[in-house]
C-alpha cells in the first residue's frame, strides 16, 4: 500500500478522502489543513502545517488540494521531501510557478479529473477506429457559485490564478489535449465582469486538429461535453454529466481514476506534464486576451 497524506480539506477532498478509502492501492496516515475543525474525524494524523506533517515521515506520497496559491510552495516542500507529488489542477497559480514545480525533479503528477470520465473514455474509444477528428468543441458550463457553497475562495482571483480560464480552462483544455495531442495557442475572447474576473470565455486553440473551448461561470444550469466532427461529416458527443444525477455525481468516479492513474506513475515512473501543458495555455490566454 502506498501510504498517502493529503493536504488540504476543502470542497474537493471529499473526493479524493472517498476514492483512497476505496483504493486498494492506497492507505490515508494524515491529513493536514489550516482550519482545526477540519482534521476532526479522520482517524489519523493531523497536522496544521504540511512541514510538520512531512517532517514526522511515514509516507510514501502527497495529494494537494489545497488553495490554488498555496499548490506551489506545498509542492515544493514535497518534491524536496523526496515524495511524489499528485496536485489538484492548476499546477499553480502562475507559470514561472508551474515550471519550478516542473523542473524541481521527481514526480509531480496533474489531477485533471475529467479526463477519466467514463463518457469521455467511451468517446476515446469510438473515435479509435474512427476516420480522423476535423475538429473538436469542448464546452465547460456552469453557475461558478452554485459550485463553490459557502468556500469563496474559488472566485477569489488572487489566490485562484483568474477566473473562468484559470479555474475550468485547465480542465477543459487538457480534455482538447487528450484528444488532438500537444496544443498551440490562437487565440482568446474573454469577458470579465465589473470586478474584472473573467467570466466568459472563447478559446481556440489547434493539435491534430482545430479546437473550441467555450467557458462560462455564469450559465444557468450546468453543460460540460464533448463534441468531435469527423472528417466523413460524422458528429460524436460526449456529455461528461450523462448518467450522473447527483450534483456533482461525476465526481466520485473520476477521482478514483485520477488515484488510479497516480498509483500507477509512483509505481513504475514517469514524468506526466499535462499541468505544465494546460497552464502555458492558460497563460497564453491572459497574455494576448487583447491581442
Amino acid at each position: 500500500m502506498i501510504r498517502v497524506g493529503l493536504v488540504g480539506l476543502g470542497l474537493v477532498s471529499r473526493y479524493y478522502l472517498a476514492a483512497i478509502d476505496r483504493s486498494a492501492d492506497f492507505e490515508l496516515v494524515a491529513v493536514c489543513d489550516v482550519d482545526r475543525d477540519a482534521l476532526a474525524g479522520h482517524g489519523v494524523r493531523d497536522y496544521l502545517h504540511h512541514r510538520a506533517m512531512l517532517a514526522d515521515g511515514g509516507l510514501d506520497a502527497v495529494v494537494v488540494t489545497a488553495p490554488n496559491d498555496a499548490h506551489a510552495l506545498i509542492g515544493r516542500d514535497v518534491l524536496d521531501a523526496g515524495l511524489p507529488l499528485c496536485v489538484e489542477k492548476p499546477l499553480a497559480t502562475t507559470l514561472s510557478d508551474g515550471m519550478g514545480l516542473a523542473t524541481r525533479g521527481g514526480l509531480v503528477f496533474t489531477a485533471f479529473h475529467r479526463r477519466y470520465n467514463d463518457n469521455v473514455l467511451d468517446l476515446r474509444e469510438r473515435l479509435a477506429s474512427a476516420p480522423p477528428i476535423e475538429s473538436l468543441t469542448v464546452r465547460y458550463l456552469e453557475c461558478m457559485e452554485d459550485h463553490v457553497g459557502r468556500d469563496r475562495r474559488h472566485l477569489d482571483v488572487a489566490r485562484s490564478g483568474g477566473g473562468c480560464v484559470a479555474g475550468n480552462g485547465p480542465n477543459a483544455l487538457d480534455l482538447a489535449r487528450l484528444f488532438l495531442g500537444p496544443l498551440t495557442f490562437e487565440s482568446a475572447k474573454i469577458v470579465r465582469d465589473a470586478d474584472g474576473v473573467d467570466r466568459q470565455a472563447l478559446l481556440h486553440v489547434r493539435g491534430s486538429a482545430p479546437a473550441t473551448v467555450e467557458l462560462d461561470w455564469s450559465f444557468p444550469g450546468e453543460t460540460k461535453d464533448v463534441e468531435v466532427r469527423l472528417v466523413d461529416g460524422t458528429v460524436l458527443r460526449a456529455d461528461l454529466l450523462a448518467g450522473h444525477r447527483e450534483f456533482r455525481g461525476s465526481l466520485w468516479h473520476e477521482y478514483e481514476g485520477v488515484l488510479a492513474d497516480f498509483a500507477r506513475v509512483v509505481r513504475v515512473g514517469g514524468r506526466p506534464d499535462g499541468g505544465l501543458a494546460a497552464l502555458s495555455l492558460v497563460d497564453e490566454a491572459y497574455r494576448r486576451e487583447h491581442a
